[in-house]
């Protein structure tokens, strides 16, 4: 159901030219707002400077540069402007960076028409009935609290009636850190009851280590966020704003489930690593151990290389599990320059056996200018290895693969093409999913449906851009931007 209320507001998405524009554009459209775009840093700056929308939407990458960068840029100039992020995948982390960044709420691939239209109307809601406006409004106090004087005892009331009843918790102090005001959440959370504390130091009124530490690493200028731990298990993020004329505000947001879904994905890629990987390399071990046992007819034989080929493919979608698992909790933090060049080449003398078997025809052209680039070279390689992979198992024999490598705008790009089958558009969104294998992919093709995510996976994790260009009967190609100082 549309909300009149909002009716022709104005959205502006900030998004690079691609399918999903275009799909939130008509989407955003037919829910009767009006819509504009920016497709650059310079473009959304001369938007913004004209007229200020009513919300906006931004993507993980725009124009090359950080999304979560830029949307924290503005919120600084525009704090009560509602931003929602669009990610590519939903990871862990995600919902902790949009929350700190205080960011109005998320959106991730694969698109939901209806989701998108919801979260833009709720987003709306939230900015009129000022929720998320308080968060930036505590930052921007100068016209509220910061007149303290000058505004009248109604509205000084109104203002901290919805401080008061909102789910975030906030203490509101003065430069010596004497405590103005705090909300119910402040005072459940530090079980403080109705014990007078206003008028009193804070380091004096609420004791906890962590929120103490937020306060002093603040007054340095240097430290804004902090995680306060209680005793009970719960962890909340903290944020320090400075209030000119007034003093300061401290606002907390309840992470508890985000720091649970890391627990339970440790858990999950510990378990994987000792419980199930194990066992199946004992079952593998076994099996090669009956070839030697003796002669085997021609049944026992065609049943044995049926388990082994089994426990290889399971052991093969557990590893790519693990290794999934673990760039998504950020495991994987080591960093060194290398010559992608070398690593490109490693891979394709890798594959020379299985390119000449199907006859296929490879065409490299790597420049000679390419710079080293910061990255994780085990991880590296295996997305050049599952990207020239890919091309292999899905190109005809006979067909063509061509390789490229080649320097642009301070960033390394690969370029690897196929004569496939090609991949059909609506498929071509969801390619980079977890288990999400092409409606046209034969059953006989072998792979866990993970490859891709995992290519994605690493490319996000060095601050890439990955995207795949199909025509269904000619083939695709698959494109990798990576940043020289990842």
């Amino acid at each position: 159901m549309i909300d009149h209320m909002a009716k022709k507001s104005l959205i502006l998405l900030a998004l690079d030219p691609s399918p999903l524009l275009t799909l939130m554009e008509r989407t955003i459209q037919a829910a009767d707002f009006k819509v504009a775009t920016a497709h650059d840093r310079a473009g959304l700056e001369k938007f913004v400077q004209e007229a200020i929308p009513a919300l906006m939407i931004i993507g993980e990458k725009f124009a090359d540069q950080d999304g979560l960068s830029v949307s924290s840029d503005l919120l600084e100039r525009f704090p009560t402007l509602p931003i929602i992020f669009y990610a590519d995948q939903d990871t862990t982390g995600l919902a902790k960076f949009v929350l700190k960044a205080g960011l109005s709420g998320y959106l991730y691939s694969p698109l939901n028409e209806a989701e998108l239209v919801d979260e833009v109307q709720n987003s709306l809601k939230r900015a009129r009935n000022l929720g998320d406006w308080l968060r930036s409004e505590v930052k921007r106090t100068t016209s509220s609290l910061a007149e303290k004087a000058k505004i009248s005892e109604a509205e000084r009331a109104q203002l901290e009636a919805i401080i008061a009843n909102i789910q975030d918790g906030v203490i509101v102090m003065d430069e010596n850190q004497v405590i103005l005001f705090v909300n119910r959440t402040i005072r459940d959370n530090f079980n403080l009851g109705k014990a007078a504390v206003v008028g009193k130091p804070l380091k004096d009124a609420i004791t906890n280590g962590d929120l103490h530490a937020l306060l002093s690493r603040s007054r340095e200028g240097s430290f804004k966020y902090h995680e306060i731990n209680f005793d009970d298990g719960r962890v909340f993020n903290a944020q320090y704003t400075d209030i000119p004329g007034i003093g300061a505000a401290v606002t907390m947001q309840d992470i508890s489930y985000l720091k649970e879904l890391d627990v339970l994905r440790s858990d999950f890629i510990h378990t994987i690593s000792h419980d199930l990987r194990s066992p199946l390399t004992a079952v593998l071990g076994y099996a090669e151990l009956v070839e030697r046992t003796g002669a085997l007819n021609q049944d026992q034989r065609e049943f044995l290389q049926l388990l082994q080929g089994s426990v290889q493919h399971i052991t093969s979608l557990v590893n790519d599990l693990l290794d999934l698992g673990r760039l998504e909790a950020g495991f994987d933090t080591r960093r060194e320059f290398v010559h992608l060049e070398g690593v490109l080449q490693y891979t394709l003398d890798m594959f020379d056996a299985q390119i000449k078997k199907k006859k296929l025809n490879l065409t490299t052209e790597i420049a000679g200018n390419l710079e080293a680039v910061r990255v994780n070279p085990i991880r590296i390689r295996q997305m050049i290895d599952n990207l020239v992979g890919n091309a292999i198992k899905y190109t005809p024999e006979g067909g063509s693969i061509r390789v490229s490598m080649f320097m642009q705008d301070k960033q390394t790009i690969l370029k690897v093409a196929d004569t496939g089958p090609g991949i059909l558009p609506e498929d071509q969104n969801h390619v980079f999913e977890k288990f999400y294998r092409a409606s046209n992919v034969p059953d006989n093709v072998e792979g866990s449906g993970l490859g891709l995510a995992i290519v994605k996976s690493i490319v996000d994790r060095h601050q890439g851009r990955i995207w795949v260009e199909s025509t269904m009967g000619v083939g695709s190609t698959f494109t990798v931007l990576l940043p020289t100082q990842g």
